[in-house]
């Protein structure tokens, strides 16, 4: 099965450029990806990678990417946190629908990780939740993917959580 996901990653200084990350990222088991290149020192990678699993999927593209790009630091998997818009063009409803069910039924719908101006939420909570609700058809394979991009997102914070304080400071003033 194919699983589509992006991938966005911060790379090593001074870290290859341009062409040179592209050709490293086919030679490196990337050809299923197409690669965005457009902000200095960062690199955005649209999967569409055939696996066993949307975890497989994912795990097997993030070990390409370090092993092609040494150094590369993984920045988010996506998609996980995302708006009302992104849910219903995911889901193939209008956002009307979304912002309705979700004033409709505000005391189950998924409580949002980020609410501002623009409210977040983990796609995969999202989905979990339509997928309770008659009328929706939810592909098994964005929820695998979504379910597993938040894994991977929400472990790469807890690392950065438990590194010594001293570390995190260096890395907020660098």
């Amino acid at each position: 099965m194919e699983y589509d996901f992006v991938l966005r990653f911060k790379l090593a200084d001074p870290g290859p450029v341009g062409d040179d990350v592209v050709e490293r990222l086919g030679v490196g088991g990337c050809d299923d990806a197409t690669v965005g290149i457009g902000v200095p020192g960062r690199v955005a990678l649209m999967f569409g990678r055939e696996a066993s699993s949307g975890k497989q999927a994912i795990l097997s593209a993030v070990e390409d990417v370090k092993r092609a790009l040494p150094g590369a630091e993984l920045i988010e998997v996506s998609p996980d946190l995302v708006g009302l818009s992104d849910i219903a063009e995911l889901v193939g409803v209008s956002r009307q629908n979304m912002r309705k069910l979700m004033t409709t039924h505000a005391a189950t719908f998924p409580v949002p990780v980020h609410d501002g101006s623009t409210a977040l939420w983990h796609l995969a909570s999202v989905l979990k939740w339509l997928n309770t609700r008659d009328g929706y058809d939810i592909d098994k394979h964005l929820f695998e993917v979504a379910s597993t991009a938040m894994q991977v997102n929400l472990a790469k914070e807890l690392q950065l959580l438990n590194q010594p304080v001293e570390k995190r400071i260096r890395a907020l003033v660098a």
